[in-house]
């Protein structure tokens, strides 16, 4: 039993790596840069300084030359007091981490960008306000989630309560395509019982007709 589990995790991981190194990628490829694996080339904190500059706009401070276990840290230092500077919280993660190369901290560190520059400045229109009349403001992952569940409402064989096994299936994928773009899904026609169908019908539709790069495999979910 507990072998299984670590088999689970170690699948999950692999899964996230994949699919974070497909996005950081996604990234970079606006000034030609590309990484090739997530948890070394990172590791000497020029990779992370370009994406933090490509995501945020602004430039950080120059990369520190050499390939030395102190420059290495000094750059990917530089890269999390930026981070620290955007107030967002770094829980129990140093510039050490990355240099070693800790797997669960690196895509800890990669998820908690992407809330910070993808998803952190989604705003739900719930209905409700607080005392002084501000439409409520959720936490990002909140806020994203919400969202979904909003926009795929009444629509059959979907009920989003969380971000992984809410979407196996690939009904959830389509219904959101289908909710902005009706003219590209046939959501009548999907069935549950085929989810690699509709996972890989939702990613390739979103790629070649909304510009979203595909990030996810049908044979990961």
């Amino acid at each position: 039993m507990f072998s299984l589990c670590c088999q689970k995790l170690d699948e999950r991981e692999a899964v996230q790596k994949k699919t974070f190194t497909k996005w950081v990628n996604s990234i970079l490829a606006r000034v030609s840069c590309r990484i090739s694996d997530l948890y070394l080339d990172l590791r000497d904190g020029r990779m992370l300084i370009k994406l933090l500059e490509v995501l945020s706009g602004e430039r950080l401070p120059k990369p520190t030359k050499g390939r030395m276990r102190i420059h290495c840290l000094e750059n990917v230092d530089k890269a999390l007091q930026f981070l620290k500077e955007q107030r967002v919280h770094l829980e129990n993660m140093g510039s050490h981490d990355i240099v070693d190369g800790n797997h669960r901290l690196i895509l800890g560190l990669i998820w908690t960008i992407i809330l910070r520059f993808q998803i952190q400045d989604i705003i739900v229109e719930t209905g409700q306000a607080d005392q002084t009349g501000r439409q409520e403001t959720r936490s990002a992952k909140d806020a994203l989630l919400l969202w979904c569940q909003m926009k795929t409402a009444g629509y059959p064989n979907i009920n989003i309560t969380n971000f992984t096994t809410s979407w196996k299936d690939g009904m959830a994928f389509n219904a959101l395509i289908h909710k902005h773009r009706p003219d590209l899904v046939d959501y009548g026609n999907l069935q549950r019982s085929n989810p690699t169908h509709n996972l890989q019908q939702a990613f390739n539709v979103a790629e070649k007709k909304l510009g979203v790069t595909k990030l996810l495999d049908p044979e990961g979910e």
